[in-house]
């Protein structure tokens, strides 16, 4: 999920280098989206790995 984001950060910067407003615009909040997606799921993961004990699981 990081990765798309990144992805779409990317593309956003160079059409906005290359002077493609429209396509910068759309890729720089597609991958805002992606990050704040991305945030929660890690914080919802952090918060669970807490709740758990921290314990690993085991095989």
């Amino acid at each position: 999920m990081l990765g798309w984001a990144l992805t779409f950060l990317v593309v956003a910067l160079i059409a906005a280098v290359l002077g493609f407003t429209t396509i910068a615009g759309a890729a720089m909040g597609v991958a805002k989206i992606l990050f704040v997606v991305f945030l929660v799921l890690f914080l919802v993961s952090l918060v669970m790995h807490f709740v758990r004990g921290g314990r690993s699981p085991t095989l």
